[in-house]
């Protein structure tokens, strides 16, 4: 069988958040590439700094976790199996409805779309209140295979496929409507079928497992900034900074948008952590009521259901996001809409280390243990994305 493309990751990096009291900033993350490019294989190296270790080059990046990671070989559709192993359930209901299964069918392509063999995933909280049957009126039927963000290499694409070729390296939020129908084969699964539309080329500074942990939370963050009319020289208050579209927000807030100030709030153990991703003012939500500071913000953008205590923040005339939980004046509701084209006016940035993919340090989740994320993403406890890698 001939390969189209093999792609091997010697010691990358995954960006990780643990115990950051020594850091009083996060500067960009020194990326030096080794390439040897050839029909078959590409290999690369990104070099960065193990601050536990003494590891030489930037002094001031987080704990990085070095691993391997591996792309699979794109595949002739010749050899695209019919069925593959993949994470489903077959009711609504806690994690145990969860079941690894090695014989759900391939997803078939349409026109618009390309097959992508998925390397990395990560979780967002829509995957759980999809599973619980929070919008299952919406929903598209039983069985579901999950998961929303992806990470692989392209392996077939349609007829009306315009400028994706199989070997490309792909990062995306394969769903459109994250509350709107849904897709049946999400991204928790060796294959996923996507429109070519929400996807992006995967920038390559980055791995697959910091790239699988981007796509939504950083389109949630961007999209909400946006309908908040947020802009050069404002400020804004994000709740809920050390999360992760939480942690986006302010990255984008500050890199991108140009912000004044960006305050944020988190528990006790997690406020260096704040500071080292952009924040001009960590409050600690364990010890001071944010509403009750004297200082107000052009926008709030409230992450975790604070709509009540969110508005007392904000100045008159000011703009407060909210992704969930009740909704109070001004404060409006907002749900993600995928597009890869955002994906594309931000690589830049990532490729450039402004802005930082955050995994949580209790991860990558092996491909088996999907359910044991699932169970720690639903405990509150993670700092930035849950991710699950490698995906065989």
């Amino acid at each position: 069988m001939e390969t189209l493309m093999s792609t091997t990751c010697t010691p990358s990096t995954t960006l990780l958040y643990n115990s950051l009291s020594s850091l009083n900033t996060l500067s960009s993350l020194s990326f030096s590439s080794l390439s040897t490019v050839s029909k078959t294989a590409t290999k690369f190296t990104t070099k960065t700094t193990n601050y536990k270790t003494g590891t030489r080059n930037n002094p001031h990046c987080v704990r990085i976790s070095a691993m391997a990671q591996t792309a699979p070989a794109s595949t002739t559709p010749s050899s695209i199996p019919k069925e593959m192993k993949a994470w489903v359930y077959q009711e609504y209901g806690s994690v145990d409805v969860l079941k690894l299964e090695d014989n759900v069918q391939v997803p078939d392509l349409k026109a618009d779309q390309v097959l992508v063999k998925v390397v990395a995933a990560a979780l967002n909280p829509v995957d759980f209140k999809r599973r619980l049957g929070k919008f299952k009126a919406s929903d598209s039927p039983l069985p579901t295979v999950p998961g929303y963000d992806v990470a692989g290499v392209v392996v077939k694409v349609g007829s009306e496929v315009k400028e994706l070729k199989v070997g490309d390296e792909v990062y995306g939020d394969i769903n459109e409507k994250a509350l709107d129908g849904p897709k049946q084969f999400g991204s928790l699964a060796e294959y996923t079928a996507v429109e070519e539309k929400l996807l992006a080329v995967k920038p390559k500074s980055l791995d697959f497992a910091q790239a699988a942990g981007l796509p939504l939370a950083i389109e949630t963050a961007y999209e909400g900034l946006e309908k908040a009319g947020f802009s050069d020289g404002m400020s804004i208050l994000v709740l809920g900074g050390a999360g992760g579209v939480g942690s986006l927000v302010i990255q984008l807030a500050k890199q991108v948008f140009g912000a004044s100030k960006v305050a944020a709030t988190a528990s006790t153990g997690k406020q260096e952590f704040l500071k080292s991703i952009g924040t001009d003012l960590a409050i600690d939500y364990t010890m001071e009521n944010f509403e009750e500071l004297p200082e107000k913000f052009d926008v709030v953008y409230d992450t975790v259901g604070e709509g009540e205590k969110a508005v007392k923040a904000v100045k008159e005339g000011g703009s407060v996001v909210v992704l969930t939980g009740a909704v109070t004046p001004p404060g409006f509701r907002f749900v993600v809409t995928s597009n890869g084209q955002i994906l594309k006016k931000l690589n830049p940035f990532l490729e450039n280390g402004l802005i930082k993919p955050i995994l949580d340090p209790k991860g990558p989740f092996p491909f088996d243990k999907v359910d044991q994320a699932f169970s720690y993403l639903e405990s509150n406890r993670a700092t930035g994305k849950v991710v699950i890698h490698p995906i065989p």
